[in-house]
Protein backbone atom coordinates (compact mmCIF):
# COMPACT_ATOMS: atom_id res chain seq x y z
CA UNK A 1 0.00 0.00 0.00
CA UNK A 2 1.49 3.38 -1.02
CA UNK A 3 2.48 5.76 1.77
CA UNK A 4 0.80 9.15 1.43
CA UNK A 5 2.53 12.35 2.42
CA UNK A 6 -0.06 12.94 5.15
CA UNK A 7 0.52 9.44 6.53
CA UNK A 8 4.28 9.95 6.34
CA UNK A 9 4.12 13.20 8.31
CA UNK A 10 1.58 11.86 10.77
CA UNK A 11 3.37 8.58 11.40
CA UNK A 12 6.76 10.22 11.88
CA UNK A 13 5.26 12.84 14.18
CA UNK A 14 3.62 10.06 16.22
CA UNK A 15 6.86 8.05 16.34
CA UNK A 16 8.82 11.14 17.34
CA UNK A 17 6.29 11.93 20.08
CA UNK A 18 6.43 8.34 21.35
CA UNK A 19 10.22 8.46 21.33
CA UNK A 20 10.19 11.69 23.36
CA UNK A 21 7.73 10.18 25.84
CA UNK A 22 9.92 7.07 26.19
CA UNK A 23 13.01 9.22 26.66
CA UNK A 24 11.30 11.31 29.32
CA UNK A 25 10.12 8.10 30.96
CA UNK A 26 13.69 6.77 31.06
CA UNK A 27 14.97 10.02 32.57
CA UNK A 28 12.16 10.22 35.15
CA UNK A 29 12.52 6.54 36.11
CA UNK A 30 16.30 6.87 36.39
CA UNK A 31 15.99 9.91 38.64
CA UNK A 32 13.36 8.23 40.82
CA UNK A 33 15.26 4.96 41.20
CA UNK A 34 18.55 6.80 41.83
CA UNK A 35 16.89 8.77 44.62
CA UNK A 36 15.46 5.53 46.06
CA UNK A 37 18.89 3.88 45.94
CA UNK A 38 20.41 6.86 47.76
CA UNK A 39 17.66 6.66 50.39
CA UNK A 40 18.25 2.96 50.97
CA UNK A 41 21.98 3.56 51.19
CA UNK A 42 21.29 6.14 53.91
CA UNK A 43 19.30 3.53 55.80
CA UNK A 44 22.23 1.09 55.50
CA UNK A 45 24.57 3.71 56.96
CA UNK A 46 22.09 4.45 59.77
CA UNK A 47 21.81 0.76 60.70
CA UNK A 48 25.57 0.40 60.76
CA UNK A 49 25.84 3.53 62.90
CA UNK A 50 23.40 2.02 65.43
CA UNK A 51 25.49 -1.15 65.64
CA UNK A 52 28.70 0.81 66.09
CA UNK A 53 27.24 3.22 68.66
CA UNK A 54 25.64 0.36 70.63
CA UNK A 55 28.91 -1.59 70.74
CA UNK A 56 30.80 1.52 71.91
CA UNK A 57 28.26 2.26 74.66
CA UNK A 58 28.10 -1.28 76.09
CA UNK A 59 31.91 -1.47 75.97
CA UNK A 60 32.12 1.82 77.87
CA UNK A 61 29.80 0.58 80.65
CA UNK A 62 31.74 -2.70 80.88
CA UNK A 63 35.01 -0.75 81.20
CA UNK A 64 33.46 1.30 83.99
CA UNK A 65 32.31 -1.87 85.78
CA UNK A 66 35.76 -3.46 85.39
CA UNK A 67 37.47 -0.40 86.87
CA UNK A 68 34.98 -0.31 89.77
CA UNK A 69 35.53 -3.95 90.70
CA UNK A 70 39.29 -3.68 90.45
CA UNK A 71 39.28 -0.70 92.80
CA UNK A 72 36.94 -2.36 95.30
CA UNK A 73 39.14 -5.45 95.42
CA UNK A 74 42.50 -3.66 95.68
CA UNK A 75 41.64 -0.11 96.86
CA UNK A 76 44.34 0.93 94.39
CA UNK A 77 43.46 4.17 92.53
CA UNK A 78 45.26 2.95 89.41
CA UNK A 79 42.46 0.44 88.85
CA UNK A 80 40.01 3.35 88.58
CA UNK A 81 41.56 4.60 85.28
CA UNK A 82 39.08 2.64 83.04
CA UNK A 83 36.19 3.75 85.25
CA UNK A 84 37.20 7.43 85.13
CA UNK A 85 37.63 7.34 81.33
CA UNK A 86 34.20 5.71 80.99
CA UNK A 87 32.56 8.31 83.25
CA UNK A 88 34.19 11.14 81.27
CA UNK A 89 32.97 9.82 77.91
CA UNK A 90 29.62 8.40 78.99
CA UNK A 91 27.38 11.41 78.24
CA UNK A 92 28.86 12.01 74.76
CA UNK A 93 28.70 8.31 73.85
CA UNK A 94 25.12 8.06 75.12
CA UNK A 95 24.12 11.13 73.09
CA UNK A 96 25.65 9.69 69.89
CA UNK A 97 23.90 6.37 70.50
CA UNK A 98 20.50 8.04 71.02
CA UNK A 99 20.97 10.13 67.84
CA UNK A 100 21.74 6.96 65.86
CA UNK A 101 18.95 4.90 67.46
CA UNK A 102 16.12 7.33 66.64
CA UNK A 103 16.60 6.60 62.91
CA UNK A 104 14.99 3.18 63.43
CA UNK A 105 11.37 3.72 64.51
CA UNK A 106 11.00 0.08 65.68
CA UNK A 107 13.34 0.63 68.67
CA UNK A 108 12.12 4.09 69.62
CA UNK A 109 10.21 2.74 72.68
CA UNK A 110 13.37 1.07 74.06
CA UNK A 111 15.55 4.17 73.85
CA UNK A 112 14.15 5.87 76.96
CA UNK A 113 14.05 2.62 78.94
CA UNK A 114 17.63 1.66 78.10
CA UNK A 115 18.85 5.21 78.73
CA UNK A 116 17.40 5.09 82.24
CA UNK A 117 18.93 1.66 82.89
CA UNK A 118 22.35 2.88 81.76
CA UNK A 119 22.14 5.94 84.00
CA UNK A 120 21.08 3.73 86.94
CA UNK A 121 24.03 1.41 86.32
CA UNK A 122 26.48 4.32 86.16
CA UNK A 123 24.92 5.76 89.35
CA UNK A 124 25.32 2.39 91.11
CA UNK A 125 28.98 2.22 90.05
CA UNK A 126 29.55 5.80 91.18
CA UNK A 127 27.98 5.15 94.60
CA UNK A 128 30.17 2.07 95.28
CA UNK A 129 33.33 3.89 94.21
CA UNK A 130 32.41 6.88 96.39
CA UNK A 131 31.78 4.63 99.43
CA UNK A 132 35.08 2.83 98.91
CA UNK A 133 36.96 6.13 98.61
CA UNK A 134 35.44 7.25 101.95
CA UNK A 135 36.62 4.00 103.52
CA UNK A 136 33.27 2.25 103.79
CA UNK A 137 34.33 -0.74 101.68
CA UNK A 138 31.85 -3.07 103.41
CA UNK A 139 28.89 -0.95 102.32
CA UNK A 140 30.26 -0.77 98.81
CA UNK A 141 30.70 -4.55 98.64
CA UNK A 142 27.19 -5.03 100.01
CA UNK A 143 25.80 -3.02 97.11
CA UNK A 144 27.98 -5.00 94.73
CA UNK A 145 26.87 -8.40 96.08
CA UNK A 146 23.15 -7.77 96.49
CA UNK A 147 22.58 -8.82 92.84
CA UNK A 148 20.73 -5.70 91.69
CA UNK A 149 23.69 -4.35 89.77
CA UNK A 150 24.20 -7.71 88.02
CA UNK A 151 20.50 -7.92 87.15
CA UNK A 152 20.57 -4.36 85.83
CA UNK A 153 23.62 -5.14 83.66
CA UNK A 154 21.95 -8.32 82.37
CA UNK A 155 18.85 -6.27 81.42
CA UNK A 156 21.04 -3.75 79.62
CA UNK A 157 22.76 -6.53 77.67
CA UNK A 158 19.41 -8.10 76.73
CA UNK A 159 18.03 -4.75 75.51
CA UNK A 160 21.18 -4.07 73.51
CA UNK A 161 20.94 -7.56 71.96
CA UNK A 162 17.35 -6.80 70.84
CA UNK A 163 18.40 -3.45 69.40
CA UNK A 164 21.30 -5.02 67.51
CA UNK A 165 19.00 -7.77 66.17
CA UNK A 166 16.50 -5.18 64.92
CA UNK A 167 19.19 -2.97 63.43
CA UNK A 168 20.65 -6.06 61.68
CA UNK A 169 17.21 -6.84 60.24
CA UNK A 170 16.87 -3.21 59.10
CA UNK A 171 20.33 -3.39 57.55
CA UNK A 172 19.45 -6.52 55.55
CA UNK A 173 16.13 -4.98 54.45
CA UNK A 174 17.85 -1.77 53.27
CA UNK A 175 20.51 -3.72 51.37
CA UNK A 176 17.88 -5.85 49.65
CA UNK A 177 15.83 -2.76 48.77
CA UNK A 178 18.91 -1.03 47.36
CA UNK A 179 19.73 -4.06 45.21
CA UNK A 180 16.12 -4.20 43.97
CA UNK A 181 16.22 -0.49 43.05
CA UNK A 182 19.44 -1.02 41.09
CA UNK A 183 17.89 -3.98 39.26
CA UNK A 184 14.78 -1.97 38.39
CA UNK A 185 16.96 0.89 37.12
CA UNK A 186 18.85 -1.49 34.84
CA UNK A 187 15.68 -3.05 33.43
CA UNK A 188 14.01 0.34 32.97
CA UNK A 189 17.00 1.52 30.94
CA UNK A 190 17.15 -1.69 28.88
CA UNK A 191 13.42 -1.68 28.12
CA UNK A 192 13.49 2.03 27.27
CA UNK A 193 16.48 1.50 24.98
CA UNK A 194 14.72 -1.36 23.18
CA UNK A 195 11.60 0.77 22.73
CA UNK A 196 13.64 3.70 21.40
CA UNK A 197 15.45 1.45 18.95
CA UNK A 198 12.07 0.09 17.89
CA UNK A 199 10.77 3.63 17.30
CA UNK A 200 13.91 4.49 15.31
CA UNK A 201 13.52 1.31 13.23
CA UNK A 202 9.85 2.10 12.53
CA UNK A 203 10.73 5.68 11.58
CA UNK A 204 13.53 4.43 9.35
CA UNK A 205 11.21 1.96 7.63
CA UNK A 206 8.63 4.69 7.01
CA UNK A 207 11.23 7.12 5.70
CA UNK A 208 12.90 4.55 3.46
CA UNK A 209 9.54 3.34 2.12
CA UNK A 210 8.51 6.90 1.38
CA UNK A 211 11.91 7.58 -0.17
CA UNK A 212 11.61 4.52 -2.42
CA UNK A 213 8.20 5.67 -3.56
CA UNK A 214 9.58 9.12 -4.33
CA UNK A 215 12.36 7.53 -6.33
CA UNK A 216 9.91 5.40 -8.28
CA UNK A 217 7.71 8.43 -8.92
CA UNK A 218 10.70 10.37 -10.23
CA UNK A 219 11.62 7.55 -12.60
CA UNK A 220 8.07 7.40 -13.94
CA UNK A 221 8.00 11.16 -14.50
CA UNK A 222 11.33 11.00 -16.34
CA UNK A 223 10.11 8.09 -18.52
CA UNK A 224 6.75 9.70 -19.36
CA UNK A 225 7.77 13.35 -19.61
CA UNK A 226 11.19 13.35 -21.23
CA UNK A 227 11.70 16.64 -23.01
CA UNK A 228 9.13 18.65 -21.04
CA UNK A 229 9.77 22.34 -20.45
CA UNK A 230 11.97 23.87 -17.76
CA UNK A 231 9.29 23.86 -15.07
CA UNK A 232 9.11 20.04 -15.08
CA UNK A 233 12.90 19.81 -14.92
CA UNK A 234 12.92 22.07 -11.89
CA UNK A 235 10.30 19.92 -10.20
CA UNK A 236 12.36 16.81 -10.84
CA UNK A 237 15.48 18.43 -9.38
CA UNK A 238 13.47 19.40 -6.31
CA UNK A 239 12.37 15.79 -5.88
CA UNK A 240 15.97 14.59 -6.12
CA UNK A 241 17.08 17.07 -3.48
CA UNK A 242 14.17 16.12 -1.24
CA UNK A 243 15.08 12.47 -1.67
CA UNK A 244 18.70 13.12 -0.67
CA UNK A 245 17.64 15.15 2.34
CA UNK A 246 15.23 12.45 3.52
CA UNK A 247 18.01 9.86 3.26
CA UNK A 248 20.39 12.10 5.22
CA UNK A 249 17.68 12.72 7.78
CA UNK A 250 17.13 8.96 8.15
CA UNK A 251 20.84 8.46 8.77
CA UNK A 252 20.93 11.27 11.34
CA UNK A 253 17.93 9.92 13.22
CA UNK A 254 19.34 6.38 13.37
CA UNK A 255 22.97 7.38 14.02
CA UNK A 256 23.13 10.67 15.95
CA UNK A 257 20.21 9.83 18.22
CA UNK A 258 21.49 6.29 18.83
CA UNK A 259 24.98 7.40 19.88
CA UNK A 260 23.88 9.08 23.15
CA UNK A 261 21.57 6.14 23.81
CA UNK A 262 24.50 3.72 23.55
CA UNK A 263 26.39 5.96 26.01
CA UNK A 264 23.45 5.79 28.44
CA UNK A 265 23.36 1.99 28.17
CA UNK A 266 27.13 1.70 28.64
CA UNK A 267 27.35 3.95 31.65
CA UNK A 268 24.28 2.32 33.21
CA UNK A 269 26.16 -0.99 33.08
CA UNK A 270 29.22 0.74 34.52
CA UNK A 271 27.05 2.23 37.27
CA UNK A 272 25.78 -1.26 38.11
CA UNK A 273 29.34 -2.57 38.32
CA UNK A 274 30.31 0.34 40.58
CA UNK A 275 27.98 -0.91 43.31
CA UNK A 276 29.92 -4.19 43.68
CA UNK A 277 32.69 -2.77 45.94
CA UNK A 278 30.00 -1.02 48.01
CA UNK A 279 28.08 -4.30 48.40
CA UNK A 280 31.30 -6.05 49.38
CA UNK A 281 32.08 -3.40 51.98
CA UNK A 282 28.56 -3.54 53.44
CA UNK A 283 28.51 -7.34 53.56
CA UNK A 284 31.93 -7.45 55.24
CA UNK A 285 30.68 -5.17 58.01
CA UNK A 286 33.15 -4.71 60.85
CA UNK A 287 35.50 -7.19 59.19
CA UNK A 288 35.90 -4.97 56.13
CA UNK A 289 39.51 -4.48 55.05
CA UNK A 290 41.01 -1.02 54.38
CA UNK A 291 41.08 -1.94 50.69
CA UNK A 292 37.33 -2.67 50.73
CA UNK A 293 36.60 0.61 52.51
CA UNK A 294 38.74 2.57 50.07
CA UNK A 295 37.13 0.85 47.06
CA UNK A 296 33.64 1.65 48.40
CA UNK A 297 34.63 5.24 49.14
CA UNK A 298 36.12 5.69 45.64
CA UNK A 299 32.97 4.24 44.05
CA UNK A 300 30.73 6.66 45.96
CA UNK A 301 32.96 9.70 45.51
CA UNK A 302 34.22 9.27 41.94
CA UNK A 303 32.74 6.43 39.88
CA UNK A 304 29.02 6.89 40.57
CA UNK A 305 29.01 10.72 40.02
CA UNK A 306 31.04 10.23 36.83
CA UNK A 307 28.60 7.65 35.41
CA UNK A 308 25.55 9.74 36.36
CA UNK A 309 27.19 12.81 34.80
CA UNK A 310 27.78 10.98 31.50
CA UNK A 311 24.17 9.71 31.49
CA UNK A 312 22.87 13.22 32.05
CA UNK A 313 25.17 14.59 29.34
CA UNK A 314 23.86 11.98 26.87
CA UNK A 315 20.22 12.80 27.68
CA UNK A 316 20.95 16.50 27.18
CA UNK A 317 22.60 15.67 23.83
CA UNK A 318 19.52 13.68 22.73
CA UNK A 319 17.27 16.54 23.83
CA UNK A 320 19.35 19.02 21.78
CA UNK A 321 19.20 16.80 18.68
CA UNK A 322 15.43 16.35 18.99
CA UNK A 323 14.89 20.11 19.45
CA UNK A 324 16.99 20.83 16.36
CA UNK A 325 14.98 18.32 14.30
CA UNK A 326 11.75 19.90 15.53
CA UNK A 327 13.04 23.36 14.57
CA UNK A 328 13.72 22.25 10.99
CA UNK A 329 10.36 20.44 10.88
CA UNK A 330 8.46 23.52 12.09
CA UNK A 331 10.10 25.70 9.43
CA UNK A 332 8.92 23.32 6.74
CA UNK A 333 5.33 23.57 7.98
CA UNK A 334 5.21 27.36 8.46
CA UNK A 335 2.83 29.23 6.14
CA UNK A 336 4.74 31.68 3.94
CA UNK A 337 3.38 35.21 3.46
CA UNK A 338 4.68 36.74 0.21
CA UNK A 339 4.97 40.55 0.31
CA UNK A 340 6.89 43.25 -1.50
CA UNK A 341 10.21 43.86 0.22
CA UNK A 342 12.84 46.53 -0.37
CA UNK A 343 15.77 44.19 -0.86
CA UNK A 344 18.35 46.95 -0.44
CA UNK A 345 16.93 48.00 2.93
CA UNK A 346 16.63 44.39 4.04
CA UNK A 347 20.32 43.74 3.25
CA UNK A 348 21.39 46.99 4.95
CA UNK A 349 19.32 46.19 8.06
CA UNK A 350 20.87 42.71 8.32
CA UNK A 351 24.36 44.23 7.89
CA UNK A 352 23.66 46.90 10.52
CA UNK A 353 22.71 44.25 13.08
CA UNK A 354 26.26 42.81 13.04
CA UNK A 355 28.21 45.83 11.76
CA UNK A 356 29.63 46.63 15.21
CA UNK A 357 31.26 43.18 15.32
CA UNK A 358 32.91 43.64 11.92
CA UNK A 359 33.98 47.29 12.22
CA UNK A 360 35.70 46.99 15.58
CA UNK A 361 39.10 46.57 13.87
CA UNK A 362 40.91 48.83 11.40
CA UNK A 363 40.01 47.83 7.87
CA UNK A 364 36.99 45.76 8.92
CA UNK A 365 33.39 46.34 7.86
CA UNK A 366 30.44 45.30 5.71
CA UNK A 367 29.69 46.62 2.20
CA UNK A 368 26.23 46.39 0.56
CA UNK A 369 25.92 46.63 -3.23
CA UNK A 370 22.30 46.09 -4.26
CA UNK A 371 21.13 46.33 -7.87
CA UNK A 372 17.73 44.74 -7.28
CA UNK A 373 15.50 47.23 -5.40
CA UNK A 374 12.45 45.04 -4.70
CA UNK A 375 11.45 41.42 -4.40
CA UNK A 376 8.22 39.60 -3.49
CA UNK A 377 8.95 36.95 -0.87
CA UNK A 378 8.44 36.00 2.79
CA UNK A 379 10.01 38.71 4.97
CA UNK A 380 10.69 36.56 8.06
CA UNK A 381 12.47 33.86 6.06
CA UNK A 382 14.58 36.39 4.12
CA UNK A 383 15.65 38.19 7.32
CA UNK A 384 16.60 34.90 8.96
CA UNK A 385 18.59 33.78 5.90
CA UNK A 386 20.61 36.99 5.71
CA UNK A 387 21.09 37.15 9.48
CA UNK A 388 22.34 33.56 9.71
CA UNK A 389 24.86 33.95 6.90
CA UNK A 390 26.22 37.25 8.24
CA UNK A 391 26.48 35.78 11.74
CA UNK A 392 28.48 32.85 10.31
CA UNK A 393 30.81 35.22 8.48
CA UNK A 394 31.55 36.97 11.79
CA UNK A 395 31.81 33.75 13.80
CA UNK A 396 34.23 32.02 11.40
CA UNK A 397 36.47 35.02 10.76
CA UNK A 398 40.18 34.56 10.11
CA UNK A 399 42.19 35.34 13.26
CA UNK A 400 45.00 37.08 11.39
CA UNK A 401 43.02 39.82 9.56
CA UNK A 402 40.09 42.20 10.05
CA UNK A 403 36.78 40.79 8.88
CA UNK A 404 35.48 42.15 5.55
CA UNK A 405 32.04 41.17 4.24
CA UNK A 406 30.35 42.08 0.94
CA UNK A 407 26.62 41.69 0.28
CA UNK A 408 25.66 41.88 -3.42
CA UNK A 409 22.30 41.47 -5.18
CA UNK A 410 21.98 40.96 -8.95
CA UNK A 411 19.30 39.88 -11.39
CA UNK A 412 19.65 36.33 -12.70
CA UNK A 413 18.06 34.39 -15.54
CA UNK A 414 14.51 32.98 -15.49
CA UNK A 415 13.04 35.71 -13.30
CA UNK A 416 15.33 35.18 -10.36
CA UNK A 417 17.53 37.29 -8.09
CA UNK A 418 21.04 36.33 -7.01
CA UNK A 419 22.23 37.30 -3.52
CA UNK A 420 25.93 36.84 -2.73
CA UNK A 421 27.49 37.10 0.74
CA UNK A 422 31.27 37.04 0.51
CA UNK A 423 33.71 37.14 3.44
CA UNK A 424 37.47 36.93 3.93
CA UNK A 425 37.24 34.37 6.74
CA UNK A 426 39.06 31.12 7.29
CA UNK A 427 37.29 29.33 4.42
CA UNK A 428 35.86 25.85 3.96
CA UNK A 429 37.59 22.79 2.52
CA UNK A 430 36.08 21.66 -0.84
CA UNK A 431 35.23 18.25 0.63
CA UNK A 432 32.93 19.99 3.13
CA UNK A 433 30.99 22.20 0.70
CA UNK A 434 27.93 19.95 0.75
CA UNK A 435 28.44 18.61 4.25
CA UNK A 436 27.99 22.02 5.92
CA UNK A 437 24.33 22.07 4.81
CA UNK A 438 23.58 18.79 6.55
CA UNK A 439 21.90 18.74 9.93
CA UNK A 440 24.32 18.52 12.91
CA UNK A 441 27.38 18.71 10.64
CA UNK A 442 30.14 21.31 10.98
CA UNK A 443 33.36 21.99 9.11
CA UNK A 444 36.90 22.77 10.12
CA UNK A 445 38.29 23.41 13.59
CA UNK A 446 35.51 23.37 16.23
CA UNK A 447 36.64 26.35 18.33
CA UNK A 448 33.29 28.17 18.29
CA UNK A 449 29.98 27.25 19.85
CA UNK A 450 27.26 25.78 17.66
CA UNK A 451 25.13 22.70 17.04
CA UNK A 452 25.46 22.39 13.27
CA UNK A 453 21.88 23.40 12.42
CA UNK A 454 22.33 26.97 11.14
CA UNK A 455 23.12 26.27 7.48
CA UNK A 456 20.70 23.33 7.37
CA UNK A 457 18.01 25.75 8.55
CA UNK A 458 19.09 28.33 5.94
CA UNK A 459 18.89 25.78 3.11
CA UNK A 460 15.43 24.68 4.30
CA UNK A 461 14.19 28.29 4.27
CA UNK A 462 15.76 29.05 0.88
CA UNK A 463 14.13 26.01 -0.70
CA UNK A 464 10.80 26.87 0.92
CA UNK A 465 11.09 30.19 -0.91
CA UNK A 466 11.53 28.34 -4.20
CA UNK A 467 15.28 28.88 -4.44
CA UNK A 468 18.61 27.24 -3.77
CA UNK A 469 21.90 28.04 -2.06
CA UNK A 470 25.46 27.08 -3.01
CA UNK A 471 28.92 27.83 -1.66
CA UNK A 472 32.35 28.61 -3.14
CA UNK A 473 35.34 28.51 -0.82
CA UNK A 474 38.94 27.51 -0.25
CA UNK A 475 40.68 27.08 3.07
CA UNK A 476 42.29 30.36 4.10
CA UNK A 477 40.73 32.35 1.20
CA UNK A 478 37.26 33.25 2.47
CA UNK A 479 33.81 32.01 1.52
CA UNK A 480 31.00 33.12 -0.83
CA UNK A 481 27.41 31.92 -0.36
CA UNK A 482 25.19 32.37 -3.42
CA UNK A 483 21.40 32.37 -3.03
CA UNK A 484 19.01 32.15 -6.00
CA UNK A 485 15.42 33.22 -5.27
CA UNK A 486 12.42 33.91 -7.51
CA UNK A 487 11.72 37.64 -7.86
CA UNK A 488 8.04 36.98 -7.14
CA UNK A 489 7.32 34.10 -4.73
CA UNK A 490 3.54 34.29 -5.26
CA UNK A 491 3.94 33.98 -9.06
CA UNK A 492 6.45 31.16 -8.66
CA UNK A 493 4.05 29.20 -6.43
CA UNK A 494 1.19 29.60 -8.89
CA UNK A 495 3.37 28.25 -11.70
CA UNK A 496 4.62 25.27 -9.72
CA UNK A 497 1.12 24.41 -8.47
CA UNK A 498 -0.41 24.67 -11.94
Amino acid sequence: MPISQAFFKRSNAVLLAIGIVILLGIVATSLWLTAASERYFGQVIAAREIRSASANLISLVQDAETGQRGFLLTRDEEYLAPYLRAVAGFDDTLTRWRAAAVTVPQIEAQISKLTEQLRQKMAELASTVDLARRGDVAAALAILTDGKGKQLMDDVRDDFTQILDRSEAELRRAIEAQSAASMRLRWATIIGAVLLIGMAAAATWTILSYTNELTEARREVEALNTGLEERVRERTEALVKANEEVQRFAYIVTHDLRAPLVNIMGFTSELEATFKPIDGYVEAGEAATPEQREAAREALRDDIPEAVGFIRSSTRKMDGLINAILKISREGRRTLKPETIDLTKAAEAAAAAVHHQASGEDGGGIDVDSQVPRIVTDRLSLDQILGNLLDNAIKYRAPDRPVRISVRTRRAAAGRVQIEIEDNGRGIAPADHERIFELFRRSGMQNTTGEGIGLAHVRTMVRNLGGDITVRSQLGSGTTFTILLPLDLALHRRKTEA
